[in-house]
């Protein structure tokens, strides 16, 4: 799969499972295992969609 439409499955996703702008951390790791990518990247895709990390298990976000 081409890293562009990795990331925006990975957007879709995050919108799905943060539908008020909220993403729990440990939810933020799941879909990471999920899509094949770094947590650190689904933490800059949420900075791009303006959603907050929540509930921070290790202080990453």
């Amino acid at each position: 799969m081409e890293r562009e439409s990795i990331e925006e499955r990975a957007k879709q996703r995050i919108l799905e499972e943060a539908p008020q702008q909220r993403l729990a951390c440990r939810k933020a790791f799941a879909l990471a295992g999920e899509l094949g990518l770094k947590v650190a990247e689904i933490g800059r895709l949420c900075d791009e969609l303006n959603v907050k990390i929540t509930h921070c298990q290790l202080g990453c976000f």
